[in-house]
């Protein structure tokens, strides 16, 4: 396959619900959030793509050319560089000045813990609710497995699907146990 100046690949390591798979995506200028927040498909392919199944990550239980997904049924996709993201207009909707915030992501599989890049006061419902881009990048991050605990991954930046989330918490709001 011919690479354009416009088109690269970017390494991915994606989760869904039962599997694992690591290969590349082909992304335009807008980078792996523009694909991803891209109303006009439903899909997406994986290029040169290892599986595994979710309950034993490490072990290849097939390998593909290409594979292609549903969005819809996409949970987690890692990425090694923050600049594979795509534009950061893209990717934190907007051009003003951003704070951090420490959270906790559950979703039916994973648990994620890194900072969330937001506009002003941290806004549960309009982070979950507004807009038209279902997948948020979640920075300095790391998931693992709720059932399967060894599946670890730590990433500069993941995109999760917000669509899928089960619960979200502020680390800041953590409290301690008490004896």
């Amino acid at each position: 396959m011919q690479q354009s100046h416009t088109h690269h690949f970017v390494p991915v390591d994606v989760l869904t619900n039962s599997y694992r798979v690591v290969g590349k995506m082909m992304v335009s200028n807008s980078g792996v959030v523009g694909l991803l927040n891209n109303p006009n498909t439903s899909f997406m392919e994986i290029h040169d793509a290892r599986l595994a199944r979710i309950h034993m990550p490490t072990k290849l239980a097939d390998h593909f050319e290409v594979i292609r997904l549903t969005k819809t049924n996409l949970l987690i996709v890692s990425l090694n560089r923050r600049e594979d993201i795509g534009p950061q207009s893209l990717a934190r909707g907007g051009y003003v000045t951003t704070k951090q915030y420490e959270v906790l992501v559950t979703m039916q599989n994973y648990e994620m813990e890194g900072f969330i890049e937001w506009q002003g006061r941290f806004d549960f419902r309009v982070l979950m609710a507004e807009g038209t881009r279902d997948f948020i990048p979640l920075y300095n991050s790391k998931v693992t497995g709720v059932l399967i605990p060894t599946l670890k991954i730590q990433s500069t930046v993941m995109l999760f699907n917000r669509t899928q989330v089960d619960l979200m918490g502020l680390l800041n709001q953590r409290k301690e146990e008490e004896d």
